[in-house]
């Protein structure tokens, strides 16, 4: 199913800044239109304080660029804007030019569910100029949320042990939709969400459309419609036996885990299981723990404490090392709004254009901080590995004479001093794959689950240091030796001609 297109029956041939298309005009103008480049699509600082991000959002950027047309009714719209003269800003020939477009890019991209680092290009776009260009901004509005979405759901994930290979597995569900960025920003979070971890969410138009398990049961408003609340979770469980997580903590907690025990033991009667209860105010420690209790004292081994009430990360871990007794949590504003760092910070540069004789000439964008320096050339990330762990990413250019097989010295781009070296034999693949040729799809997209387990795969060969949340090891990232020399040649020359 096509998400953008069942969301948005009109052309989103427009969803870009306005500079990209006064960019488009000008290499039009200019007789650079058809110019082939190529632009890299990658962040600068894992988000969170964090020691890695998960690639996510590629499909939805596929089916943003499967459909790239530019209709009438948007050329016409195009044609009533006006510079600051009134006259209008496009010439009637460039718009004809936009309306017949047919988009002919190659794109390479990281597969999602891939741990990935800064500097790393996630997205690779070559061919014609203006129509690099043009994709600039859906690409890094599609790539940069959903990647940051789904590094916090890791993240979080992580804390509640999902990804724990020698322990009985918690549950994670994401419960944001109420606070999320509007609808789309809402589906996003989803998506993102279920693909870094979460076992399912409360989004039901996520699940009619992706197919993501919605989860949810009753909120305080019902046992507040009741005179108490053990006839509220009575009449609850009269209607939905199959389902029935009981709300404990709008009066008193405890006692409402009891009101649950009695409830449940009816629901046996009867032939159907209480599945638990949810804890959302209070000590979750301590009442996660007397909760566990009362429940296996009166024969619910097996009910599950679900909790809620602005959870992340750090609390989940915090109530971890405190013993919690919650086996499964319930995640929303901090995870769908990526509450500490809303913002991943991706940028889109271009490394590399063609002369007029067809050759590639390197371009390198300089700046006063040495993380804002980007990387020339036409990149693609090589990683080396063992039987068991991921052991470092070198970014190298393809227009260089360094190919996979041979030996690999990798340098630090913040120091030079720090180098790494692997050997020819070392086993190793590059990260970024064909995803369309002349604009034409030869990438056969995973399913959601498919790419789950990717994150799992991954996360189980990153290095536990790296996956700190406090003080991560960095994970080694450098430029290949030749990549690195051009580049130093390249800033010293631009330095010394400016």
């Amino acid at each position: 199913m096509n998400l953008l297109a069942e969301l948005y029956r009109p052309s989103l041939s427009l969803l870009t800044d306005l500079y990209q298309l006064t960019m488009a005009y000008g290499y039009w103008k200019n007789g650079l239109a058809e110019r082939s480049a190529v632009f890299h699509l990658f962040f600068r600082n894992n988000p969170f304080d964090g020691g890695y991000s998960i690639a996510c959002g590629l499909q939805t950027a596929i089916e943003y660029l499967d459909k790239l047309r530019l209709t009438s009714e948007d050329t016409s719209y195009l044609g009533t804007l006006t510079g600051a003269d009134s006259r209008p800003l496009f010439d009637e020939e460039f718009l004809d030019y936009l309306g017949g477009l047919k988009f002919s890019l190659d794109v390479d991209a990281i597969p999602e569910g891939t741990t990935v680092y800064p500097h790393e290009p996630l997205v690779r776009v070559r061919g014609p100029i203006l129509q690099c260009q043009l994709v600039e901004t859906p690409l890094l509005n599609l790539i940069n949320f959903q990647t940051l979405i789904a590094t916090k759901s890791a993240r979080v994930c992580s804390a509640a042990g999902v990804y724990a290979s020698d322990t009985p597995h918690d549950r994670v569900i994401e419960f944001g939709l109420r606070r999320a960025q509007g609808v789309d920003g809402a589906l996003a979070a989803s998506r993102a969400s279920y693909i870094g971890g979460c076992s399912g969410t409360s989004n039901v138009l996520a699940g009619q459309l992706m197919g993501i398990p919605v989860v949810g049961t009753h909120a305080h408003s019902w046992v507040m419609t009741f005179p108490t609340e053990r006839e509220a979770f009575d009449r609850y469980a009269d209607a939905m036996p199959n389902n029935c997580v009981f709300l404990v903590d709008t009066y008193d907690t405890l006692e409402g885990v009891r009101n649950a025990v009695e409830v449940g033991r009816r629901l046996r009667q009867s032939g159907h299981e209480m599945l638990g209860v949810r804890l959302d105010s209070g000590d979750l420690a301590w009442l996660s723990i007397e909760a566990r209790r009362v429940l296996d004292d009166g024969g619910f081994l097996n009910a599950r404490i679900v909790a809620s009430n602005d959870l992340d990360e750090r609390l989940i871990a915090s109530l971890k090392t405190q013993g919690a007794r919650i086996d499964t949590w319930g995640v929303g504003t901090k995870l769908v709004t990526a509450f500490d760092q809303p913002a991943l910070g991706g940028v889109y540069k271009l490394g590399a254009i063609q002369n007029e004789n067809g050759q590639w000439q390197h371009r390198i964008k300089l700046s006063e901080q040495t993380i804002k320096v980007s990387n020339p050339g036409m990149l693609q990330v090589r990683r080396f590995e063992n039987d068991s762990e991921h052991r470092g990413d070198m970014i190298y250019d393809e227009l260089l004479d360094w190919k996979p097989g041979d030996n690999a010295n990798m340098v630090d781009p913040a120091d030079s001093h720090r180098r790494k070296r692997f050997s020819a034999d070392t086993p190793s693949k590059d990260l970024l794959v064909e995803i369309l040729r002349g604009g034409e799809l030869v990438y056969s997209p995973p399913s959601l689950d498919s790419i789950r387990e990717r994150v799992r795969e991954n996360l189980n060969r990153t290095p536990a240091a790296v996956q700190r949340f406090e003080y991560p090891h960095e994970y080694p990232v450098g430029l290949e030796q030749g990549l690195h020399d051009l580049k130093s040649k390249m800033i010293r020359d631009a330095r010394e001609h400016s």
